[in-house]
């Protein structure tokens, strides 16, 4: 029976959204975390009686036909990069991003990664790191004695040093903007790479023309919704357990006709 291989497309399909579901949940608290969703497409059709075959000598075509189809397939789980809220820090090396763009990352491997999570410490040579030691481009590092900084909206980094009145500058923080951000290859710790579904990056400053701000003293939060994912669980769950349930009714089925006599 075709109805037990289909149910069983369906228990997959639906333990893959449970799976996706239960990732988003438990980034719940990660800085920056765009939650993501599963979509489906149906399978192939078996075609027992062809749509616009002629039923007649006399042309007449059939209006429906008969078509079965075989089940449900997973065709992408989507990242959804909606805002996330901003929450306040009051540590200076937090900086968020009020809009689109990514901070550019360089790695140990001279390569470039692409994160929204600006919760930046310093190296011991008072470079500008991530919470990995990895490098914030374009490499700033801040002066000996430095007692304070300051990250503008428009991502100038300014020092103020021991002995000087004026707060010295010390650099410009960059932002990368993709013409599809849900084709980021996501590499984990925060960190997306560049694919041929994102598109090249286009560089430029906070605040220009397609560019967000930034916001020092802030992060950005996981733009997770819990009562969403919860209700999403629960028609999963439900979902699952009607393919069980169809399963369960086709075995019944064929254990009535073992039993014919």
């Amino acid at each position: 029976m075709r109805s037990m291989d289909i149910a069983a497309t369906g228990m997959l399909a639906q333990q893959l959204n449970v799976e996706v579901i239960s990732n988003n949940i438990a980034n719940l608290n990660t800085t920056s975390f765009k939650r993501q969703r599963a979509e489906f497409q149906d399978l192939l059709y078996q075609n027992e009686r062809r749509v616009g075959a002629e039923s007649s000598d006399s042309g007449t075509i059939v209006p429906s036909g008969v078509q079965i189809g075989i089940g449900v397939k997973t065709a992408s789980v989507y990242r959804i990069t909606e805002q996330g809220n901003l929450t306040n820090t009051n540590n200076s090396l937090d900086v968020a991003i009020q809009g689109r763009g990514f901070f550019q990352i360089k790695m140990p491997d001279g390569t470039t990664a692409y994160t929204r999570a600006g919760s930046f410490q310093l190296s011991p040579s008072g470079q500008i790191v991530t919470a990995d030691g990895y490098t914030v481009m374009p490499g700033l590092t801040l002066p000996a004695n430095t007692t304070g900084v300051t990250v503008n909206s428009s991502g100038q980094v300014l020092a103020q040093v021991t002995g000087q009145t004026n707060a010295q500058t010390v650099g410009q923080i960059e932002l990368a903007n993709f013409p599809n951000e849900a084709g980021l290859e996501a590499l984990g710790d925060n960190l997306f790479n560049q694919t041929e579904a994102s598109g090249a990056p286009v560089t430029g400053n906070p605040g220009a023309t397609g560019f967000g701000t930034l916001q020092q003293g802030f992060l950005e939060t996981s733009n997770v919704n819990i009562v969403t994912e919860i209700t999403d669980l629960i028609t999963a769950q439900r979902a699952y357990e009607m393919n069980s349930k169809v399963i369960t009714a086709s075995n019944e089925m064929q254990q009535t006709l073992t039993n014919l006599r």
